[in-house]
């Protein structure tokens, strides 16, 4: 091939280059191989031109040629191979290019490979990069396979490998030849997406062609899967990857640079076959291709390799692929020589050795190629078979002699295993494997002739002779591949081969070659002449070198220490501690692996310390390599100076953190180191130095002030440059950087030191005001506030404000923050009102929070205190609920929650909740919490839709606390309870439970003010249950209401007395009690309700005074009505269910509604129902009130209705009572009567009272019965002043009677009624000789009764053609209609039961207030003189049966009265379930409202599109754009571009952020990484400002309507989109 080589180049220059220069590559797979061809052709190719040269010219050539220095060719550096780095870059001057295939891999690689691309760069650094250590270690060798791999493998499967263990290593060593060269190496893997055969395929593999382990395939390809695992662990390649990988790059791009014309391969065997794919690309042609290879390498190997395979694989290559091959070019056989004459040995050697191979071909037909038989160029004597050398002077004298062993000469001396050579005291035992470059061989004793049971050969080169020494070939299966190392043995020798046995394993062989004759066998005594001879120094230093090169530095070694030259001894050993310390990868510890590598780096320094020139450079280089391999990356970098290698200097003095040292590197030497490696350690140099503050530069890193500041800006070093204006005094600069970064503080400041902008102080205010929103969030308390020094610094700047120079609004925030840490909380109220009336509601809420922080223990309160904390209180639980209701609260409009509850907007429409925030704390507290969001570092991160459920869980969750708290307290706190006044007793209780008040201050404001601090309480509720639905407290505080709103006594107010002006949000909180009504009803079950019956009375009683026109359409539905019944109201045995005569009562809107109250009353009465005396004594006088007007109403008592009536107002401001004629019969109200005396006389002798009882009391009192019983008489004296019914006048009579004759011999203190009653038994004569009644006896009893108690509710009715004399304490009400008597009475009362209907008529009360002194009118003056007839006597014993005898005058019994009251109930009262009209409806507005909850997840994202929309609109508008396409596109899809361009700025700007505060937390050693990240980042951030400044709707560029150019943008911002989506993501992992 050599020869070839010349004969072309010689030939083109010989023709005077005319034509092209002929491109020829010789590849092999040794470097040394290839540098001493190359050395040889250049020599040939300088003798030809060497036959002008004079004598002196060829003695100076002579005097040029030197000994080689004694470097690891392997180790030379390939910068000095004046070879390119890119196959593309080759030129003429190249040519012919002797290199490894390695090498030229790497050539290829370089230029197809795209090292920009991260999914590629990382497999092309592996493969290819030899100068990284991580690659060197990555690519499996034979040594890592062994080392590494198999002794991994499970044992079950390497043992089915062989039976004998001492066969283990060349197991170890032929699998790996299956594993490259047949299962990933071979034609057939080609076919295969994963570049190697499956299981099936290398099963059926033909045996003829691949006999190798042809019955171990199944175990073999188990271990095969378990390498590539390991292979994949461990991040690893082979050479079967490396080849796959640059074959699929060729796939898809055409070949790089220019195809050569010739290639010549030589050692073709130790290829793969996928590697001749690879070397055709190369080739212009077919015949450009030339392989050689040596048959008997081929064969010691144990490799699959033959040459037929070759041959057919080049065939079908050029045949099938087009790609080597153009299309119409004929295809022919490769034509095969093969080298017949031996030049090497003679036919004496030549003959021995191909009998071995006969014998292989014989048997084993198809495990090598059929070669023809071998000739010698001459004769020559047959090799010498030893059988016995027995004794030590025997063997002296065939091997030499020397006293005490001393050396005897430089030979060879090895064995057939690949086994550590062996060596005795002055003798080398080297390896068959070495046999072919090791010229060794010493003296040895008998003892050292077997190893390990195994065969052992020698020779000795100098006298042309070779000994072998066989002990035994071992078990059948291996008897092929130990022929083969035989026939491998016999080879080597030139001239003799000498054969040693001396036991009886060798006898077939010795007896085949007997009987081929040709062998000569020696016996003992048998002369023949000695081998060994004795070596000069000379000799020693060469074979010392020459082991040297060949890598065998133990044997060079030992060599120059015979020669006697101790600095080639030092050089081997450090060579020697290199490979001991490359072994140890992989294996050992990586501590280890240092220490071995340090080791082996000193020594180097050591040898390159007493060396010159090249030498030397190259000793540093390479300690410089280990010190790296070491982790002593400074040491590195010093021998790399010294090496005089810059570059690499200068990298390793950047990877040690030495960045002084790498600039002096940069600076001393600039011309010599690249431009690109130049640039890039600058720009490192300047990121380091710019980035830590604390290290100056040793050198000026910039030229001027303008390229320090770009330089700066572009890589984002805010504290550098914060230095740099700050040197030039431009602050207001240096505040935008703190802002930029988070640095508020310093931004104030910097605003404050500003005096050039007019701004400067608005924007200190506003930035400190943004901090403080962070630091003082919402439910952060000052003490957790204060904590921060940040903030307490922020206290000392907010002092240091300009206030005169900032708007109000910002004042105010200041001041709230100044009031939140100073806890003055008299101010943050103040506040709160005024940011409330300014719509600020999130400070106002901010300001409340903190307000009530604590809850003041408000139980002492007086109704004043307690209406003004409610008032407060309520604004603060609604800011409460609005925020927790809010659709969107972290939307556009909505800022203000975002910033109130200190949450951070983050791209693709996520939010991060900071860690420290009452967010951040809630989430933890329940699982359905911690659902909703991830955990990043600095917090909790959460979508849109997850971040507002959490803002909606955790504010209602306050609201809950907050109103539960105050809940409690208003519960205990005397002023919501029922309200005594004082008249002439006092409560002997203590403490007493009830609030106590003065007489004197019952009046109609206290009254409307005690309602009001109820609607408060209810109005804050009800937000509490909007957010956390079903609360039992609703109708707790239903009752607290009704109690408020009628209380015992008339003489603290009633319904009449009912103001909406004084009330507070009055109209919306009589709208919230109609709901509760509603749902009360709804919920109210009797079987869990142990006051049922209370209850219901108390809302029926309110649903009908403020909702009556829905009120039956509820209560119908009611489940107490239709479902639950409360059995203890179902009359037997008829199953009469009284709840529907008490709604009848209360509604009154039938004939029937009197009687059917009576009937309920009745009913309760005789059955002992437990009942609220309070409540059951409104029922009374709500019937008895019904009586009288429908008594006085009637047209044959007096034309005028009503006229001169005293009424109390409560009575007549319903106007249901005016409305339709009652039927009653004067009967049912005798029964009634009748238990109303019943009740009278057991409220007088406190006997059984267990089923009355009084709200937040255990018991009835004494005095609390007398307060009754006086509200009961004084409710009796009207009817009977108002009505004409003896009968009722009798039975009044009889019960007042009844009492005085009672109370006759009462204690000193009289009862609280008793006046009441003597003045009624005196005004009406009632004891015998009291002179005659007066007619308005009843009357006078009251107002004398009233006027003492300075209180009176009474009203006289005249009508507008009458006149009255005004009665003292008693209001006049002139009128017109009866009907219109409630609405000029009560205006607020009819008010609140129009409420929201709209045909509501506007009225106007119209009352005299009564004067002083008692004025009678003349036409009623009659009606009050005495009248004697019509009395009548009534007798003491009468009196003591007062309610059996009176109510036996007209029934007979008390059943028939019963009786006689049933009537049909209300039918609008009927119970009744839901239609399904209802349920559908219903089911829909559930359906309605749970997507609604569903779709408004999404809203922010559809707001952003719309006001992107809308902007877009308006241009179109404003620029008054005609319909096109393009305006449909801009008005379509235009606005979600432009969403999608904003994400992107988004996630760059996202980006950006990591890799600047990777800048303070990563080392050093990532700074490139970071720089290119930011360079990449910068560039990307600016082409996006770039498109959004192009693409904005008011863009000049849409109005040339230019749909291509539109297309062109979308394509841009998709590709900005990308890539900043890749560079989050990545940056982010």
């Amino acid at each position: 091939m050599l020869f070839k080589i010349l004969w072309i180049q010689r030939v083109w220059e010989l023709g005077g280059n005319v034509m092209p220069k002929p491109r020829q590559i010789f590849v092999t797979k040794s470097r040394m191989l290839a540098t001493k061809v190359e050395e040889y052709f250049k020599r040939l190719l300088e003798s030809l031109s060497m036959s002008d040269y004079t004598l002196p010219e060829i003695a100076k050539l002579k005097a040029r040629s030197m000994e080689d220095d004694l470097i690891d060719p392997d180790d030379a550096p390939e910068s000095q191979m004046n070879i390119p780095a890119r196959y593309s870059e080759l030129e003429d001057k190249h040519f012919p290019l002797f290199v490894t295939f390695d090498r030229l891999a790497r050539m290829i690689a370089a230029d197809i490979f795209n090292m920009d691309d991260p999914e590629t760069r990382r497999s092309a650094e592996l493969f290819f990069d030899t100068n990284d250590a991580e690659a060197h270690d990555s690519f499996v060798t034979y040594d890592v396979f062994e080392k590494q791999y198999w002794p991994h493998f499970p044992q079950g499967l390497t043992k089915n490998l062989s039976n004998t263990a001492s066969f283990l290593l060349d197991d170890a060593l032929t699998y790996p030849t299956q594993i490259h060269g047949i299962i990933k190496g071979s034609e057939q893997a080609l076919s295969f997406p994963d570049g190697f055969l499956d299981r099936p395929s290398y099963l059926c593999l033909p045996c003829r062609s691949n006999p190798v382990f042809a019955n171990q395939r199944h175990s073999l390809y188990d271990i095969f899967e378990i390498y590539m695992k390991f292979k994949k662990q461990k991040r690893h390649f082979d050479v079967a990857d490396r080849t796959h990988a640059i074959l699929k790059a060729l796939r898809n791009q055409k070949f790089p640079g220019q195809q050569v014309d010739h290639i010549y391969v030589d050692e073709a065997q130790d290829n793969l076959l996928i590697d001749a794919l690879v070397l055709r690309r190369l080739c212009r042609h077919s015949n450009g291709l030339f392989w050689a290879g040596d048959t008997a390498q081929t064969i010691s190997a144990g490799s699959s390799f033959r040459f037929n395979d070759l041959k057919a694989f080049v065939y079908r290559m050029e045949r099938n692929s087009s790609s080597v091959t153009p299309a119409g070019a004929p295809v022919h056989q490769p034509t095969m020589f093969q080298l017949g004459i031996n030049y090497r040995s003679h036919n004496g050697i030549v003959n021995c050795a191909h009998s071995v191979i006969e014998l292989i071909t014989k048997f084993w037909p198809n495990a090598i190629d059929h070669l023809q038989p071998e000739k010698g160029a001459v004769d020559g004597v047959k090799p010498v078979f030893f059988t016995h050398l027995d004794n030590d002077a025997h063997f002296k004298q065939v091997f030499g002699r020397g006293e005490s062993l001393e050396p005897a000469s430089a030979y060879l001396c090895g064995t057939k295993r690949r086994s550590r050579p062996y060596k005795t005291n002055s003798r080398l035992l080297g390896t068959l494997y070495d046999s072919s470059v090791v010229q060794l061989f010493r003296r040895f004793r008998r003892r050292c002739l077997t190893l390990a049971g195994s065969s052992s050969t020698g020779c000795r080169v100098k006298d042309m002779r070779l000994i072998f020494i066989v002990t035994r070939l071992g078990t059948l299966q291996y008897v092929v591949r130990q022929l083969k190392l035989l026939y491998v043995g016999i080879t080597r020798a030139r001239r003799n081969v000498w054969i040693l046995d001396t036991s009886d394993k060798s006898d077939a062989m010795r007896i085949f070659w007997e009987s081929q004759n040709l062998i000569r066998t020696c016996a003992r005594s048998t002369d023949v002449p000695p081998l060994a001879t004795s070596s000069t120094p000379e000799e020693w230093a060469s074979s010392g070198r020459s082991l040297f090169f060949h890598q065998r530095y133990s044997q060079a070694i030992h060599c120059f220490e015979r020669a006697n030259l101790h600095r080639e001894v030092k050089v081997c050993k450090a060579y020697l501690l290199r490979k001991a310390a490359r072994s140890t990868v992989g294996v050992a510890l990586p501590s280890v692996q240092q220490r071995a590598f340090t080791a082996a780096a000193d020594a180097f320094v050591e040898c390159a310390a007493a060396a010159t020139g090249n030498e030397r450079r190259q000793y540093y280089r390479t300690s410089a390599y280990c010190y790296i391999r070491g982790g002593q990356d400074l040491k590195a970098a010093d021998s790399y100076l010294k090496a005089e290698e810059f570059e690499l200097a200068a990298k390793s003095y950047r990877k040690a953190g030495s960045f002084d040292r790498t600039l002096y590197v940069l600076t001393d030497h600039r011309a010599v180191i690249p431009e690109k490696t130049a640039t890039e350690l600058w720009m490192v140099c300047r990121l380091h130095y710019c980035s830590r503050n604390n290290d100056q530069a040793p050198v000026p890193l910039f030229s001027s002030f303008d390229e320090e500041l770009k330089f700066l800006e572009e890589y984002d070093l805010d504290r550098a440059r914060v230095s740099l204006l700050e040197s030039h005094s431009m602050y207001y600069e240096v505040a935008e950087i703190h802002l930029s970064e988070n640095r508020p503080m310093e931004a104030v400041q910097a605003f404050l030191k500003d005096n050039g902008k007019l701004d400067s102080a608005a924007r200190a205010a506003r930035t400190l005001l943004e901090f403080m929103w962070r630091k003082c969030s919402f439910r952060i308390t000052p003490e957790a506030a204060a904590v921060n020094e940040s903030v307490r610094q922020a206290m000392v700047l907010a002092d240091q404000l300009q206030m005169k120079k900032l708007e109000p609004m910002t004042c105010n925030l200041i001041l709230m923050f100044q009031g939140i840490l100073r806890e003055d909380h008299g101010s943050l109220k103040k506040l709160a009102l005024t940011f409330r009336e300014h719509g600020h509601h999130a400070a106002a809420l901010l300001c409340l929070d903190h307000f009530f922080t604590q809850l003041t223990d408000i139980r002492p309160f007086q109704l004043h205190e307690m209406a003004s904390f409610l008032e407060t209180f309520h604004t603060y639980a609604q800011l409460l609920y609005q925020t927790s209701i809010m659709p969107d609260p972290l939307g556009r409009r909505e800022c203000d929650v975002q910033r109130l509850l200190s949450i951070v907007s983050l791209p693709g429409d996520e939010f991060l909740i900071p860690s420290g925030t009452f967010l951040c704390d809630n989430v933890t507290e329940t699982s359905r919490n911690y659902r909703l969001v991830s955990m990043p570092q600095s917090g909790y991160k959460a979508s849109r839709r997850d971040a507002t459920e959490l803002i909606h869980l955790s504010i209602r969750t306050v609201l809950k606390d907050k109103v539960l708290e105050l809940d409690k307290m208003c519960c205990s706190a005397p002023v919501f309870l029922q309200r005594l006044p004082s008249v002439s007793w006092t409560c002997q209780r203590e403490p007493c439970p009830q609030k106590q008040v003065a007489i004197s201050s019952t009046d109609h404001v206290q009254y409307n003010t005690h309602v009001a601090i109820h609607m408060q309480l209810i109005l804050i509720l009800q937000l509490l249950y909007s957010a956390h639905p079903r609360w039992a407290s609703m109708r707790d505080w239903l009752e607290h209401l009704y109690e408020a709103l009628a209380p015992p006594l008339f003489i603290q107010g009633s319904f009449a007395d009912l103001d909406l002006t004084l009330t507070p949000y009055g109209l919306a909180g009589l709208s919230v009690v109609k709901n509760w009504i509603r749902e009360t009803f709804y919920s109210l079950n009797p079987s869990k309700s142990p006051q049922f019956l209370t209850t219901l009375m108390r809302i029926t009683s309110l649903s009908f005074a403020f909702d009556r026109n829905a009120a039956p359409a509820y209560i119908a539905e009611a489940m107490c009505v239709t479902k639950h019944r409360f059995t203890k109201l179902i009359r037997q045995p008829d199953n009469r269910y009284l709840v529907m005569d008490m709604f009848n009562s209360y509604r009154g809107a039938t004939p029937s509604s009197i009687s059917s109250g009576i009937l309920f009353l009745l009913y309760v009465f005789n059955n002992g129902l437990h009942v609220n005396l309070s409540v059951l004594c409104d029922c009374i006088e709500d019937i008895f009130a019904s009586f009288v007007i429908n008594h006085r109403m009637d047209p044959t008592l007096d034309e005028l209705p009503l006229n001169g009536a005293v009424l109390p107002s409560n009575w007549l401001i319903f106007p249901h009572k005016f409305l339709v004629k009652k039927d009653v019969k004067p009967e049912s109200i005798s029964s009634l009567l009748d238990v109303i005396g019943n009740l009278i006389w057991r409220l007088r002798m406190g006997s059984a009272m267990g089923s009355l009882w009084l709200a937040h009391m255990t018991n009835i009192t004494p005095l609390l019965r007398d307060a009754f019983i006086f509200r009961l008489c004084r409710t009796l004296c009207l009817v009977a002043h108002n009505t004409q019914y003896p009968m009722v006048k009798r039975k009044v009579n009889s019960i007042v009677l009844h009492l005085h004759r009672l109370d006759t011999n009462r204690p000193r203190c009289p009862a609280y009624y008793q006046k009441l009653v003597d003045d009624v038994v005196d005004h009406m004569a009632l004891l015998p000789h009291r002179g005659m009644p007066r007619l308005d006896g009843y009357l006078r009893a009251i107002l004398d009764c009233d006027t003492n108690n300075a209180a009176s509710d009474l009203v006289k009715l005249i009508h507008k053609t009458r006149q009255s004399i005004q009665i003292s304490s008693v209001r006049q009400l002139l009128y017109e209609k009866a009907s219109d008597i409630p609405y000029l009475l009560s205006s607020h009362m009819v008010a609140a039961q129009s409420m929201l209907r709209a045909e509501a008529a506007a009225f106007i009360p119209r009352m005299q207030r009564p004067k002083d002194g008692v004025e009678i009118h003349p036409a009623e003056k009659k009606k009050f003189e005495p009248q004697e007839a019509g009395r009548e006597e009534v007798k003491e014993k009468e009196v003591l049966m007062v309610v059996d005898s009176e109510a036996t005058d007209d029934m007979e019994d008390m059943d028939e009265a019963v009786t006689s009251l049933d009537l049909m109930p209300d039918e609008s009262l009927c119970p009744n379930g839901p239609s399904e009209e209802q349920e559908s409806a219903a089911r829909t507005i559930q359906y309605a409202y749970r997507y609604h909850v569903w779709h408004r997840s999404g809203s922010a994202v559809d707001a952003e599109l719309h006001a992107i929309f809308t902007t877009c609109l308006k241009e179109t508008r404003f620029s008054k754009w005609r319909p096109s396409y393009y305006r449909l596109l801009f008005l379509g899809p235009f606005p979600h571009l432009l969403a999608c361009l904003e994400q992107g700025i988004a996630l760059t700007h996202a980006a950006k952020v990591k890799t600047k505060d990777l800048f303070n937390t990563e080392s050093h050693e990532k700074l490139e990484e970071l720089g290119r990240q930011r360079s990449e980042i910068t560039l990307l951030l600016k082409k996006g400002m770039q498109l959004r400044g192009k693409l904005e709707p008011s863009s000049p560029d849409h109005r040339t309507r230019d749909i291509d150019a539109l297309k062109r943008a979308v394509l841009e911002v998709g590709r900005v989109h990308s890539e900043s989506s890749w560079q989050h993501d990545g940056y982010a992992s």
